[in-house]
């Protein structure tokens, strides 16, 4: 009975959860005019695909997510590389001031980034940047949160591993590749999962620095899609349904790694 009602209650709280994208797939299918009834119309009469054919009509969505993926397999390529080798700093090595300094690079993650777009932009625009894949990745390449994960998580290896590997004469950059980075793959899968699906949301920063629609990513591109329809609900819930299927997907395959690299680092021993 306990097991009945755990399980009841957990597709409960998912149907809740997918409610939103379950409602956005059945206005997909529906009429211009359905999709504008009120009170809304839940399930759809019939099968009415043309609002995804007229969602690609207006905007390049699949330009918008090829733009959205590479920008995203940029910054995450990115942080994996930069994080992995803070975190292996502030875990393995030992240097002056090491918890002051992992302190203050933990007191980035309170400085809102709304605060900082002002300077990115002005020195994104100095280097020429506007318009390109890198002014859109380059900013994020370092993230405080990615380190603290790894770090985290680095700590949990034997340190007995790191003083044999000194013993036989391997050097830092050795261990790391030869030991570290293959024993940290849940940690680095739940970084990679993380800062892919960050990026692929994001929609302030590339409003900002891209004017061209060949440089625009998913989430301009919806906004651009809703602005064109006016009320044609059907069609932009279609494309909301285009977008997020990417990043559902990377969800469903990557949730795993994701808890289990969140949750590594809770424990020591």
């Amino acid at each position: 009975m306990k097991n009945i009602l755990r399980y009841f209650f957990l597709t409960a709280a998912a149907f809740f959860i997918l409610a939103p994208f379950l409602y956005a797939a059945a206005v997909s299918f529906e009429t211009a005019s359905e999709a504008a009834t009120f009170p809304p119309q839940f399930i759809p009469s019939g099968f009415y695909t043309d609002s995804y054919s007229k969602a690609m009509a207006t905007a390049p969505i699949f330009h918008f997510i090829l733009n959205s993926f590479i920008v995203s397999l940029l910054v995450t390529a990115g942080q994996v590389v930069t994080c992995s080798l803070a975190a292996f700093a502030f875990a393995f090595l030992e240097f002056p001031y090491k918890k002051l300094l992992f302190a203050l690079f933990l007191s980035t993650m309170m400085i809102p980034w709304e605060s900082t777009i002002i300077p990115n932009y002005f020195t994104i625009r100095s280097l020429e940047w506007l318009d390109t894949y890198q002014g859109l990745s380059v900013p994020f390449f370092a993230s405080a949160f990615g380190t603290f994960l790894l770090r985290q998580y680095f700590q949990t290896l034997p340190r007995e591993i790191f003083e044999a590997a000194r013993m036989d004469g391997c050097g830092h950059f050795r261990f790391f590749i030869t030991m570290v980075l293959p024993l940290s793959r849940p940690a680095l899968a739940t970084l990679t999962v993380y800062a892919f699906l960050t990026t692929y949301n994001q929609y302030l920063w590339p409003l900002l620095i891209t004017n061209t629609d060949n440089m625009r990513t998913v989430q301009i591109g919806l906004a651009m899609l809703q602005w064109d329809q006016g009320i044609s609900w059907n069609t932009t819930m279609a494309g909301i349904v285009l977008v997020s299927l990417p990043t559902i997907l990377l969800l469903v395959l990557g949730q795993k790694q994701l808890v289990r690299g969140l949750t590594a680092g809770s424990t020591k021993g």
